[in-house]
């Protein structure tokens, strides 16, 4: 009778490790995604400013407009929903053409007659 339990749970040692090897994954796995900022379209951005403002997002396109001096300036991004302004940080302007995604605050800048004019994202961080 002895024999059966320690065989059985010889067996289950595998299986065992198994599920918490996959337990401790899932665990990590969320606390890793959980400190992303939210990929967003641009189109939702424009539609509604005001719900991201102040929000760290990440956007990501094509470079369609770009203009710098010394490290510093600002680039139109395109995801094919919409273009956004994004104000470049310590990583430089990009070159037109280029694929990349860009995590920032928005920031807005007005409203007139219902549309929104001005909204940027202020580069925090870039993902080539």
């Amino acid at each position: 009778m002895e024999l059966t339990n320690i065989l059985t749970w010889r067996n289950a040692l595998p299986t065992m490790r198994i599920r918490v090897a996959s337990a401790v994954l899932i665990a990590v796995g969320s606390l890793l995604l959980a400190g992303c900022p939210p990929r967003v379209s641009i189109a939702k951005l424009n539609r509604d400013p005001g719900r991201y403002a102040g929000e760290e997002v990440t956007i990501a396109g094509r470079v369609v407009d770009s203009y710098g001096a010394l490290g510093r300036g600002a680039f139109a991004l395109d995801d094919g929903s919409g273009i956004m302004w994004v104000l470049a940080g310590q990583y430089g302007v990009p070159g037109a053409g280029v694929k990349l995604a860009v995590t920032g605050r928005v920031e807005q800048g007005f409203t007139l007659a219902g549309r929104n004019f001005a909204t940027i994202l202020r580069e925090t961080e870039r993902r080539h």
